[in-house]
């Protein structure tokens, strides 16, 4: 479904990735690994159409991205999560859940509203509150649920536990969870390792703006060297 081939990008001519190459699968999870400054960020930037890449290539469905602006990827069922929410603080949160679906999916605005409220209670309860006012973990819940709205084909999730306490933390990862069983491909992509690693089927570590290792999430969770080398954990 999406398939990156030695993708170069960075900021002011100044290289963050520097030759990248990765997969996701229809219907898989994949975990995208690294510590702060490793790139991962750069990457998910650089696949939404939000900075364009140096050199290499992006492909979704089996077409290229190049020059595609963000807006014209999210049409195509390919829709970023970003990390730390960015969300409409001042509008409900109806109003930013319905804007997720302003690019994609607008006839289907209704019920996938409904959708959304089934998989996050939570926010049905809360529907005509400020998104500001709510709490960091229903903040989370409320971002997802909006790139929910457009109907992906691939969600990519950037950081979805940042900031959150430990069992907000479980709650979110069983959420991912729920969300892929029925079908959806996930990009997860985190500093969590260990619960990444549980969920996802495949992993790929970048650090200093490479892939470092990749391979199968079970092999990579008992590999003694990824905690140490190369997440510095």
């Amino acid at each position: 479904m999406l398939e990156i081939r030695d993708l170069v990008a960075g900021y002011g001519g100044v290289p963050v990735l520097r030759g990248v190459s990765l997969d996701v699968r229809a219907g898989e999870i994949v975990a995208v690994l690294g510590a702060n400054g490793a790139g991962k960020t750069t990457l998910n930037r650089a696949i939404s159409g939000l900075i364009r890449p140096d050199g290499g290539s992006i492909g979704f469905e089996g077409r290229a991205l190049a020059g595609l602006s963000a807006p014209d990827i999210v049409a195509l069922g390919l829709v970023h999560v970003p990390e730390g929410r960015k969300i409409f603080p001042n509008m409900s949160v109806r109003e930013n859940l319905e804007l997720g679906s302003y690019r994609r999916a607008k006839a289907n605005r209704a019920a996938n509203l409904e959708r959304v409220f089934a998989i996050f209670p939570r926010l049905k309860e809360r529907t005509g509150q400020s998104a500001g006012t709510l709490s960091g973990g229903e903040q989370q819940m409320l971002a997802i649920g909006r790139g929910l709205m457009a109907e992906p084909k691939l969600l990519i999730m950037d950081e979805p536990s940042l900031g959150l306490s430990p069992l907000l933390v479980e709650e979110m990862f069983a959420l991912v969870a729920r969300i892929a069983a029925d079908g959806l491909a996930v990009m997860l992509v985190e500093q969590n390792v260990v619960q990444s690693l549980d969920l996802a089927a495949r992993a790929y570590v970048l650090e200093n703006g490479a892939i470092a290792m990749a391979g199968a999430a079970g092999t990579l969770k008992r590999d003694p060297t990824l905690m140490t080398t190369y997440l510095g954990l």
